[in-house]
């Protein structure tokens, strides 16, 4: 995600959106750079919706219509993209927008509520289901191996296929209250299936994707937003991982007593068993 669009995504922190309000802005932070310039009938007809929604959508965001929104994006997108950092090369840009993503990232946590909610709903989940599929399987497994360490039944779905919703019931029927999805672009379709069935279960879903108005959000209960890389052939997941890695320092601080038991009792073991190399 570029600068411009991320400057974008910040007009919509905090709005709550509807389905179609979500479309349009994503609609809006995937073509930052021209849609600063397009008529509301244009920008409807990229994000298939009607001219009246994207009319309605300005006003929800607080502007007087579209025109005053457009006037907004183009002061927030003008030169965004231009000479920064023209003295890096390809590879050295494309850490410079990571770090400047875990910037954004840092301001984003000086509020901690919804991160605080979705700590207090996974720590108290037993088991604990972490969806991962495809690109965010290597991320919903590193989460899992730390999460063991303080949580006594953590399950991560990791592969696709006509046993996911299978292992997903049994999650639920073991006494699972609570999903933490992580889902990427490009969205796998099994992913967003999962999801939608943890809710007709009566999960409580706390997922963290690449941005507020990702496909999966408005079937989330708390989505945890963190940029995507995108200027090399594969996108960099650090953003997602810090997330990742807060989200579970705060459930280890909404429950302390029993995980500092579970740390202690597993360093005990590692020592008894000479698990690490000295």
């Amino acid at each position: 995600m570029n600068e411009g669009a991320v400057k974008v995504l910040d007009l919509f922190a905090g709005v709550r959106l509807t389905p179609t309000q979500r479309r349009i802005a994503h609609c809006l932070v995937e073509h930052a750079g021209k849609a600063a310039y397009l008529s509301a009938a244009e920008v409807a007809g990229i994000a298939g919706v009607s001219q009246p929604s994207v009319t309605r959508f300005a006003i929800a965001l607080g502007y007087e219509g579209y025109p005053a929104l457009r006037r907004v994006l183009r002061e927030l997108t003008g030169g965004a993209d231009g000479d920064r950092g023209q003295d890096h090369n390809a590879l050295q840009g494309a850490v410079a927008a990571e770090a400047a993503h875990l910037e954004r990232l840092r301001e984003q946590l000086e509020r901690l509520d919804d991160v605080r909610e979705a700590a207090s709903l996974l720590i108290g989940s037993r088991p604990l289901p972490v969806l991962g599929l495809r690109s965010a399987a290597p991320l919903a497994g590193y989460f899992g191996y730390f999460a063991s360490k303080v949580h006594p039944d953590v399950r991560v779905l990791d592969a696709g296929g006509t046993s996911l919703l299978d292992r997903l019931d049994q999650a639920r029927a073991a006494g699972a209250g609570a999903m933490l999805a992580l889902v990427l672009p490009r969205y796998p379709r099994e992913s967003l299936e999962a999801i939608r069935e943890a809710k007709a279960m009566g999960l409580a879903v706390v997922t963290i994707t690449d941005s507020a108005v990702s496909p999966v959000a408005e079937h989330s209960d708390v989505v945890l937003p963190a940029a995507v890389g995108t200027r090399l052939v594969f996108d960099l997941h650090t953003g997602p991982m810090a997330m990742a890695m807060v989200l579970l320092q705060a459930m280890c601080d909404a429950d302390p007593e029993p995980v500092q038991q579970r740390l202690e009792a597993f360093e005990a073991t590692a020592s008894r068993r000479n698990i690490f190399q000295a």
